[in-house]
């Protein structure tokens, strides 16, 4: 069985987006599938449940990782050792590697749980004011400016002919240049919701039009952010 666990968008948050029955599943795991171990090493320390992190295996999943490097992994699996697959922030598989690993799972017969926790997509859509019945997230956008540029009309054109909100994310270190490509190239009363720094103190979510940040361009950098399109 693989349990997909959410982990936190924001330091010291655990109380408000974690539920009893992460934290009493996460007690009995000895396996967990990571994107990242030190980073998983974290947050199963940060519980405070008396889990004994050095006995526990972590088997590391990447966006450049190939399945072959979790046989072990699966073996385990497919002999019923429960297991857990953790992303480096937020809910598993979105955004994340991992989903590979849920699609291994199906075609094997292996039971996959999901867990509740807080995803910065949903919470974001939530927040926007946008069209929650239909949406469409494209994770990140290109990297190259022109490329970057061209995507972000296709999007916006998806706004006004289909009525569907666009939801994408950024490097939070590229956050003010994807900003900059946002106000350069979107219609003036096209929306724009910024979604930052979700469940943390200093929370920021705001919709307003290209209009609007244009003249209030807010310094994106380095913070988690989702950004939303519609009209």
């Amino acid at each position: 069985m693989l349990y997909l666990i959410p982990n936190l968008l924001a330091p010291e948050t655990h109380k408000q987006v974690l539920t009893p029955q992460v934290y009493e599943i996460v007690s009995r795991l000895q396996y967990f599938i990571v994107e990242d171990t030190r980073n998983a090493r974290r947050f199963l320390s940060s519980l405070k449940i008396n889990i004994p992190i050095d006995k526990l295996s972590f088997f590391e999943i990447s966006k450049h990782a190939s399945l072959n490097d979790l046989q072990t992994a699966f073996n385990l699996l497919k002999n019923s050792v429960e297991m857990g697959l953790l992303s480096e922030a937020g809910c598993p598989a979105i955004a994340d590697p991992g989903s590979a690993v849920i699609a291994w799972c199906h075609e094997n017969n292996i039971r996959v749980v999901p867990l509740v926790g807080a995803s910065s997509i949903l919470l974001a859509l939530m927040a926007s004011g946008f069209n929650g019945q239909n949406f469409c997230f494209h994770g990140y956008l290109p990297i190259d400016k022109n490329e970057r540029l061209q995507k972000i009309k296709v999007l916006e054109n998806a706004v006004y002919q289909n009525h569907q909100t666009q939801i994408f994310i950024e490097t939070p270190f590229r956050n003010n240049e994807l900003l900059k490509s946002i106000l350069q190239i979107c219609k003036p009363q096209t929306k724009l919701c910024l979604a930052c720094n979700l469940t943390a103190p200093d929370e920021f979510i705001q919709t307003q039009s290209i209009n609007f940040w244009q003249k209030n361009s807010p310094d994106l950098h380095k913070k988690p952010c989702v950004f939303l399109l519609y009209k």
